[in-house]
Parts: structure tokens; C-alpha cells; sequence
């Protein structure tokens, strides 16, 4: 069964709290994400930007069309809540 993400919200500055469909809750920090260069990352730069985040069919995306797939992101969450 593949996770997805049910919910994010922006926690300041590149963290963003994900919440997945296997009940697991944790931080992500996009900082490693944005130390890798690629023209999809770019825009991530912008804060104002960053924050545009939303969740489409379970992954976490951007209005540029950048998607993260929920299962990568789902191993690089520092993890605070486990059911």
C-alpha cells in the first residue's frame, strides 16, 4: 500500500510538518532538498514561494510542477508522532 500525505503545514523557515496515510507525524526540512541544484528547485529558493505548498493525490508539490514523492519523504522526516 503506497503512504501519502494527508496533511503539511509550514512550521517557519524550510520545515514543513507532514502528517502520512500510516499515522506517522514528522518534520521535514527541506534544506538538503534545496542544497542540490536542478531548475525545478530553483523557485524554491524564494521563501514566499516555498510556502506555496499543497497536497495533490498524496504528494507533496509546488505550482511549478515540482512533486515529492510521499514514500522518500516519508523516510526523511525526523518523526514525532508514531501510531
Amino acid at each position: 500500500m503506497m503512504t501519502k500525505i494527508l496533511s503539511a503545514i509550514h512550521l517557519g523557515g524550510r520545515r514543513i510538518e507532514l502528517s502520512f496515510s500510516d499515522g506517522v507525524t514528522g518534520v521535514w526540512d527541506a534544506d538538503a532538498l534545496l542544497a542540490r541544484t536542478g531548475p525545478l528547485l530553483v523557485p524554491l529558493q524564494d521563501q514566499a514561494f516555498f510556502e506555496r505548498f499543497f497536497i495533490d493525490a498524496g504528494a507533496l508539490c509546488w505550482p511549478h510542477g515540482l512533486e515529492l514523492s510521499p514514500d522518500r519523504l516519508r523516510e526523511q522526516v525526523q518523526v514525532t508522532v508514531n501510531a
